[in-house]
């Protein structure tokens, strides 16, 4: 069965989650600016990196690799039409990470924003051992109110995303995360204006 991710268009995407009542976008591109500056590494991996939001924070020569990851072969194609003057350093692969086997090169640090909710604990820790970083940064999201989606004139766009979403516990994901050797290091919270909230949990490889 195709992954619902593929039948849903940057536009509409972008235009949800960039409204004045989601601000998801503009807090995304913020946290993914602190996420890259967070961390010693010069490999990353962003899992679901969509259309590039944030990739305008990475510095050529700083990061020798950065590797964006995402199941929908359109977004990948923008994500790199939109940055060339990252070429050499983006690599877009197309992977769905629901799926086995799951061919990732390693990296030493792996951010992954609203990407749980929609692969699953088990298929992240899969995606965490077999890229084998030496930090994880994820931001997922938190729902105070009722429903999942914000509501907006783009809202069916994300029907289909029903029979794939899976509401985000942080002491579930911080369990997953301790599973495959992994110790939660920091905890940040960003409201949101439509009554939810991000949460940024970083974890740090056991030694």
């Amino acid at each position: 069965m195709r992954n619902p991710w593929e039948e849903i268009s940057l536009d509409d995407y972008e235009n949800h989650m960039s409204l004045a009542s989601v601000m998801q976008l503009q807090a995304l591109n913020e946290m993914m600016r602190e996420q890259l500056g967070s961390f010693p590494a010069s490999r990353v991996m962003i899992l679901g990196v969509a259309g590039g939001n944030g990739l305008e924070h990475v510095q050529r020569g700083r990061f020798e690799k950065v590797y964006g990851v995402d199941v929908n072969a359109a977004y990948l194609e923008a994500a790199a039409s939109r940055y060339p003057e990252l070429e050499g350093v983006l690599e877009c692969l197309r992977v769905d990470l629901t799926e086995e086997p799951c061919p990732l090169p390693e990296a030493e640090l792996v951010i992954a924003d609203l990407l749980v909710e929609y692969i699953g604990y088990e298929n992240f820790q899969r995606a965490v051992r077999r890229v084998r970083p030496r930090w994880v940064s994820c931001v997922i999201q938190i729902n105070t109110e009722d429903g999942w989606v914000s509501d907006s004139p783009y809202l069916h766009a994300f029907d289909k995303l029903e029979r794939v979403h899976r509401q985000m516990e942080e002491g579930a994901l911080e369990g997953a995360m301790s599973a495959v050797g992994y110790q939660a290091v920091k905890h940040l919270e960003r409201e949101l204006p439509n009554g939810k909230k991000l949460l940024r949990l970083d974890f740090a490889r056991e030694v």
